[in-house]
Formats: structure tokens, sequence, C-alpha cells
């Protein structure tokens, strides 16, 4: 008999494990993993750095980083954010640093700092750890969960804290929709576009710091860094947008227009005045030899190819169907994606168990009592750079209060 079982070895399960541990030494506590390694994801999360959170300590603002679940967790950040994480870490000896687009990671550079301290809290808890144990079935029996496993064992517990992280393939929720839950449609989140046309094959590699990347036809769009690939299109604005259009890129099977602005949200006419008041102050200077707008020049270069500028055209003589041509080219450069790529590292299932069967004050099921979740098992998602870290970290937080109170409640109603 356990006080508390925990599903999944990964950075919810520890996290609530470890906080139920630390709120009540006395209970009994076990994760169930059904690989045989622990922590993976973690290992692996920003390129091996471990992006433990986001250096956004405006609980409104932290929250508007989430496609799904941005009003559940504007509650629950209000228990558990950014800047608490940073603290408990901090406790641990484990110092996080910010880098200048506010991902965080431990100043050690290496996602074994992590995992090294939660295992090192996990011992210290006396948290038993089972691998290669999957789960099967759960059933609630005269006020005790059941836990059944394909190691044919049957585990009993008080509570039960389901972590098992975001799947692409839904049967690994079967168990968990046999207890009541619904889980929302499973669709893939963070990735890149993907070109067939290769027209931009030639420049890959080539970024721009600024890019305004929007999908045709709806108002989908994100600012920020924009790579081009050997595929297509990455960088944090295509990966942001992937997130926020998930579910809409998955009904269209990933055939779509996106219109980039190479130069950010410049407006079409501030742009046309510039470029009509160069024709008139520098006639001579050569149009695709000199780039503007701090463009790359290989970039630069291209996009005059695409407006049919001529190599040695100049400023003067360039015609208003070239400028034209050369405008569309700069702020709304269309490109026809098909497919992806998906973005291995940060990989997201859009969807999960429905926010609707959760309580939010206690993350317990309202369906199955002493049933909890946490973590990206739920219908919660968001954008790449340490958040979905940090929802995982507060959910399973705000899990491990309410059952090291619960066990406590009923400690002292015995004595």
């Amino acid at each position: 008999m356990y006080d508390l079982l925990v599903i999944g070895g990964g950075a919810a399960g520890f996290f609530g494990a470890i906080q139920a541990s630390e709120l009540n030494s006395q209970l009994k506590i076990v994760i169930l993993e059904k690989s045989g390694k622990l922590l993976s994801k973690v290992k692996v999360s920003g390129g091996g750095r471990c992006n433990v959170t986001h250096h956004e300590f405006n609980v409104k603002a932290l929250a508007h980083h989430y496609p799904r679940g941005e009003k559940a967790l504007r509650t629950l950040f209000q228990k558990f954010q950014a800047k608490d994480v940073v603290a408990w870490f901090e406790q641990k000896g484990v110092t996080l640093k910010i880098e200048p687009d506010g991902r965080m990671f431990p100043i050690t550079n290496t996602s074994q700092t992590i995992i090294d301290c939660f295992l090192s809290e996990a011992k210290r808890g006396n948290i038993e750890i089972n691998l290669n144990e999957a789960v099967t079935a759960i059933e609630r029996q005269q006020g005790i969960l059941r836990v059944s496993t394909t190691t044919g064992k049957i585990l009993k517990a008080k509570n039960v804290l389901v972590a098992i992280g975001g799947h692409p393939q839904r049967n690994s929720y079967e168990w968990i929709e046999k207890t009541g839950h619904t889980i929302t449609p499973l669709v893939p989140s963070l990735f890149t576009f993907n070109d067939p046309s290769k027209r931009f094959i030639s420049l890959m590699g080539v970024a721009v710091e600024s890019g305004l990347v929007r999908i045709a036809g709806t108002k989908f769009l994100q600012q920020g860094p924009v790579l081009i690939t050997h595929w297509g299109l990455s960088g944090p604005a295509v990966i942001k947008l992937s997130a926020w259009a998930a579910e809409w890129l998955h009904q269209v099977s990933y055939e779509f227009t996106v219109l980039i602005s190479w130069i950010g949200n410049r407006k079409e006419e501030e742009l046309r005045n510039e470029l009509a008041s160069l024709k008139k102050t520098r006639p001579k200077l050569s149009v695709s030899g000199n780039p503007l707008f701090q463009l790359p020049q290989r970039l630069w270069t291209k996009l005059c190819e695409e407006a049919e500028i001529e190599e040695k055209k100049i400023w003067g003589e360039l015609s208003n169907r070239n400028l034209n041509k050369l405008i569309e080219q700069l702020i709304r450069c269309p490109l026809n994606m098909k497919g992806k790529t998906t973005f291995k590292e940060e990989f997201v299932t859009c969807g999960g168990v429905d926010l609707n069967a959760i309580n939010l004050e206690t993350m317990e099921s309202k369906l199955v009592p002493g049933l909890y979740f946490a973590g990206e098992v739920l219908n919660i998602d968001g954008e790449t750079g340490g958040f979905n870290f940090q929802s995982a970290w507060t959910t399973a937080w705000v899990a491990a209060q309410h059952i090291a109170q619960k066990t406590k409640a009923g400690s002292s109603s015995r004595l």
C-alpha cells in the first residue's frame, strides 16, 4: 500500500513525488516508469542543457505563452510560477541563468545537473523507483486505487499522480479513458515548415532577427527570428506559430501558404515611401548589390531576383512594376508549405486529458477521487522556451500540496 503512486518518471512525475515527500516525509511513494530510462525529455531539452523555465515572473504574461491551457494556468501560476521554480532549484544548490531571449538554464549548461538534483532528492525522500513497469489499468475499490501493470503486479495506493507526458498515439491513453476521462484530439505541436518547391534552398543557414510569419487566410502570425533551412523554414517565430496553429494545421493536412515579412511589422505605405525616396536621393545605387533593412546580402539578392530586378539595375531605373514586386517580396513573400518536420528536442503533443474533469485547485480528478494529473498528459501545451516544463512543475506542485495535506489530515484523524 502506497500513500502516493506516480505514473511516469519524467519532469512532472519526479517533481510531484519530491514535493509530496518534502511536505510529508512519512509518505510511502513509488514512481513507475514504463521504459528503462528516467527523465529522458529533461536530458535532451534545450540541446542537452535543459531549458528549465522562462524568465517571466508576471503571471498573466507567463500564461499568455500557452495556446492550450492559458486560462487554467492563470489560476495555477498564482500558486506556483517561474520565480518559485528558480527559488526551489536555488535552494537545492542549482543556480539558473537567463539567456537574452528569456530562456533559463542551469549555469552548468548541462541537463545532467537537473537530473542529478532530482535523483538525489528522490533518494533523500526514500522514493521507490520501478523501471520497465507500464500501467495497464486503474480501478477504485473501497476507497483505494488499484494499479495494474505489464509485469502482472497490482499495486495499491491512496493517491495516484498521472504524469506520463504527451504521446502522439491515442492508445497510450486508453487506460486513462477507461477511468471516464475524455482525451482531446492529439496532434503535434512545435515543428518546422516544409517547402517542397525548395525555392530558398540556396539560402539555407540564412536568418533574420525579426521576421513576421503569417498563415495566409487566417489570423495566425508570429514575429521573431526566422531561419531558412534545407527543408523550408525554422526559427522561434515559425516554431511558435506551429504551436498556436497546431489544430488548424492538422485539419488542413499541413498544406498551407505562409506570407513572410523579412523586415518585421513594417507598414507597406512606410516601406513604399522609403524606397521611393531612395530612387530620388540615390538613383545610381545598385539595387541588388546594396541590401537594405539590415538583411543579409544573399537574402536581399534572392528577393531582388524574385522581384525580377536585373543584377545591374540601379534605383533610378527601377520601374514601378519592379518596385511593387520588391515590396511584395519584402513584406508578403509567399511560400506554399506541405508537411512539417518535428522539432525533436522540444516535441510536444497538443491535446490530452480534458481539463473540464480536473479540479484546478488541486489537480484531482472530478470523476475518480484520489486520481491526480500533472504535466503534458493534460490538454495544456506552451510555446518553445521553457514553458512546457513550467506547466509541468506547476501542476505537479499543486497536486503534491493537496496530496500531502490530505494524507496529513488523514493521519491526524486516526490519532
